[in-house]
C-alpha cells in the first residue's frame, strides 16, 4: 500500500519545485491526508496555503478553497495554472466567460481546487451545483473572520458550519488563519467544525523581518529615507488616508522613486493598472490604504514601512507579513505620533461597535502602543502579545541599537502635575508648553505662566516631553478624551505614580534615524541567507526576461519564478533542462514552459 505522503512529496518536486516541506507544513498535510479536521494558525509567509493544495492534488475529488480575498483567489490560480494544476475561481469579478468555463470545469469534475468567496454559498444554485461535485474538502482560508472577536469580524463567515450539511456526505474541513489568539480560536472551532479538530498552532514568529519603530518627524522625509535604502526592490507604504497616499506617491515620484498610488477612492481601471504593475514590474514601490495587499501573493516584496501607525497588533503583523513572504531579509518601519494615537482612540470611540467591543479594540491599540515604546526587544514583545516566549532577536532597531532605560518617576509626575494643575481640560502642545517655560498666548491668557509647573521641565527639549507622554500613556498613567479636544486626565494608575506610591522606568529617546546599513548591505543579506554568489548582470538579465513574459501573460512575476528561483540560477549557472530541475521553484511544467528561454539567458551570460 503506498504512503500518501511519500506521494505528497513527490509532488511537492514534480509540482512546485521544492525540495522539502517548510517548517510545519509536513505535520499539518500529514493530518489532511489522513482525513482529520484541522485548524491551523501559521503566520503569513509561511507557506499555509500549500497545506491545503498539495494534498488537493494529491488525491480524488475538488477541494473548494473559501476565501473573501479576490486578490488572492487570481493570483493563487494563476500560480497554480501555471505549475500545471487545474484551477478556478468564481467571483464578481470574473468576465462571464471565464465563470462559465470554470463551471464546465466543474460539472466535468476536472478542477482539483475551486476557490470561491463566502457570499456565493449563499446561493442556491452553487450549493445544488458543488453537491453534484464530488467535493471532498472544504478549506476556509482566513478563517478568523468567523469571530466577533477577531479583528475583521465578516458575518458571511457564519453559515460556513452548515455548508458541510447543505452539500451532504462526509465534507472534511480546514480552517486557516495568520491571527488568532485563544478566543478567536474558540469562536472558529465553534462556529465552523461538527467537532474538535485536529489544532496546528505554529510560531508567529517572523525571524527574516527587521522590525522597527520611530517616532515621527518630518515623515514624509523619513519615508523617503527609508525607501531610498532599498532602491530597485519592491515595496508598500501604507498611510491612513487617500490624502496621504496620493500625495506620498507624487513626494515619492519627484524624488525619482517608481512610486504608484492605491486606495479604494481611485478609479478601478487606475488600481487595477497600478497592481498589475507592482506585481509584474521588479522595483514598484506603492503608496496604499491598508486595502491594498489583502491576498496579495507577491513573495519578493523587500520592505513594508507605514506612515502612520496601524490600528492594533493584529493589523500591524498581518501588514508587515506582506513583506519578505520568500523568507528572505526584508525590512519593516513604523512611524508614529501623539496624533496617531488620538486618532485612532477617536476611531474606536466614536465607532458603531458594542461597548464589549470597544472595550477589547482598546486593549489591541494599547498593546500597539506598549510596542511602540518597547523598552526591551521588538520581537519579544509582539511575540509575547500572541501568547509567545523568545530570546532577543537581534533583528529589531532596538537590539542592533541598543536601548537606554532610566528612572523616570520624576519626569512622569511633572508631566502628570502639569494635567492635574490645569484642571485636566487641556491638550499636549500646552502642556508643553507649560513645562519648558514657553509663554504663549494661550499660556498667558489661562495665567498658566504663574502655575508652580511652570518651567519645571525646562531642562528638556519638547520632543523630549512628546516621548515622555507617548510612553507614560502607552503604560496608561494618563489617557486621552477624544471627545472634549483631546484633553488629558490622569488614570488611577498615574496618581500612585504621582503620590509617589510607585516609580517608573521609561526609555531615553532613541535618535530619529530610520535605517542603518547600506544597499549592498541589503543585497548581501538577501544573497547569504540562501547562501548564494550570484552574478549581478546575469540576475538582472534573468529579472528582464521575468517581468517580459509577466506582462505578455498578464500574470505577476512570481507566477512565472520567484526572486529565489532567479537568484539561484544566478549562482548555479544550470546548463541543461536535468540541472535547470534542480533549482528550488521549478517544477515539471514551468521547465516545459519557461526552461529554454531561460537557459538561453545563462548561455548568454557566460563567464
Amino acid at each position: 500500500m503506498s504512503d500518501p505522503l511519500a506521494s505528497a512529496r513527490a509532488l511537492l518536486h514534480s509540482v512546485f519545485g521544492f525540495s522539502a516541506f517548510r517548517p510545519g507544513q509536513e505535520e499539518i498535510v500529514r493530518a489532511v491526508l489522513d482525513g482529520e479536521d484541522v485548524l491551523t494558525v501559521m503566520p503569513t509567509g509561511s507557506g499555509k496555503s500549500l497545506c491545503y493544495q498539495l494534498p488537493a492534488i494529491a488525491r480524488p475529488g475538488l477541494t473548494l478553497v473559501i476565501s473573501p480575498l479576490i486578490a488572492l483567489m487570481r493570483d493563487q490560480v494563476r500560480a497554480l495554472t501555471a505549475a500545471g494544476v487545474v484551477a478556478g475561481s468564481l467571483n464578481s469579478s470574473n468576465e462571464p466567460a471565464e465563470n462559465a468555463r470554470v463551471l464546465s470545469l466543474l460539472r466535468s469534475e476536472e478542477l482539483k481546487l475551486l476557490y470561491v468567496a463566502p457570499e456565493r454559498l449563499s446561493r442556491p444554485d452553487m450549493v445544488e451545483t458543488l453537491a453534484d461535485s464530488n467535493v471532498t474538502m472544504m478549506a476556509i482560508d482566513e478563517a478568523h473572520c468567523v469571530s466577533q472577536w477577531g479583528h475583521d469580524f465578516r458575518p458571511e463567515y457564519l453559515t460556513l458550519g452548515n455548508l458541510a450539511r447543505q452539500i451532504g456526505g462526509r465534507l472534511q474541513t480546514m480552517a486557516l488563519t495568520a491571527t488568532a489568539d485563544g478566543p478567536t480560536r474558540g469562536d472558529i472551532v465553534d462556529k465552523l467544525f461538527a467537532a474538535p479538530p485536529r489544532t496546528f498552532v505554529r510560531s508567529f514568529d517572523r525571524p527574516n523581518l527587521r522590525l522597527a519603530f520611530t517616532p515621527k518627524d518630518r515623515s514624509s522625509k523619513q519615508v523617503l529615507s527609508f525607501v531610498r535604502e532599498h532602491a530597485g526592490d519592491s515595496g508598500i507604504v501604507y498611510c491612513s488616508s487617500r490624502r496621504k497616499v496620493e500625495e506620498l506617491a507624487e513626494t515619492l515620484k519627484k524624488e525619482g522613486v517608481n512610486a504608484l498610488p492605491y486606495h479604494a477612492g481611485l478609479d478601478k481601471t487606475v488600481r487595477d493598472r497600478n497592481q498589475d504593475r507592482f506585481q509584474q514590474e521588479d522595483g514598484v514601490v506603492m503608496t496604499a490604504t491598508v486595502a491594498f495587499g489583502m491576498g496579495i501573493d507577491k513573495p519578493d516584496v523587500r520592505f513594508v514601512c507605514h506612515a502612520d501607525l496601524p490600528g492594533n497588533v493584529e493589523a500591524y503583523y498581518q501588514e508587515i507579513g506582506r513583506a519578505g513572504r520568500d523568507g528572505l531579509p526584508a525590512d519593516t518601519l513604523t512611524l508614529y505620533g501623539m496624533g496617531d494615537m488620538q486618532l485612532r482612540r477617536m476611531q474606536i470611540e466614536q465607532g458603531d461597535s458594542s461597548d464589549d467591543r470597544k472595550r477589547i479594540e482598546r486593549q489591541r491599540l494599547n498593546a500597539l502602543l506598549a510596542l511602540a515604546e518597547a523598552p526591551r526587544c521588538r520581537r519579544q514583545t509582539l511575540l509575547a502579545y500572541f501568547g509567545e516566549a523568545s530570546a532577543t532577536c537581534g533583528n529589531c532597531d532596538l537590539c542592533m541599537e541598543g536601548i537606554e532605560r532610566y528612572d523616570a518617576t520624576v519626569e512622569a509626575q511633572k508631566a502628570m502635575s502639569a494635567i492635574v494643575r490645569t484642571g485636566e481640560r487641556f491638550g499636549l502642545e500646552h502642556l508643553i508648553a507649560i513645562l519648558t517655560g514657553d509663554g504663549t498666548e494661550n499660556v498667558l491668557k489661562f495665567n498658566h505662566d504663574k502655575l508652580p509647573t511652570f518651567g519645571v521641565g525646562k531642562d528638556r527639549k519638547s520632543a523630549e516631553w512628546r516621548s515622555i507622554f507617548r510612553q507614560i500613556s502607552a503604560v496608561g498613567l494618563i489617557a486621552q478624551d477624544m471627545m472634549e479636544h483631546g484633553r488629558w486626565w490622569v488614570t488611577d494608575e498615574g496618581w500612585k505614580v504621582l503620590k509617589g506610591e510607585s516609580r517608573i522606568e521609561l526609555r531615553k529617546a532613541l535618535a530619529v534615524a530610520v535605517t542603518k546599513g547600506s544597499r549592498r548591505d541589503r543585497r548581501a543579506a538577501v544573497a547569504s541567507a540562501i547562501g548564494s554568489d550570484a552574478d549581478g548582470a546575469l540576475l538582472d538579465a534573468l529579472k528582464g526576461l521575468r517581468s517580459k513574459l509577466a506582462k505578455a501573460q498578464n500574470v505577476p512575476a512570481y507566477v512565472v519564478f520567484s526572486d529565489r528561483t532567479l537568484v539561484e540560477l544566478a549562482t548555479h549557472r544550470p546548463a541543461s533542462p536535468a540541472a535547470m530541475r534542480e533549482i528550488h521553484g521549478i517544477g515539471d511544467a514551468k521547465l516545459e514552459r519557461y526552461g529554454t528561454a531561460f537557459l538561453d539567458v545563462v548561455r548568454q551570460h557566460k563567464n
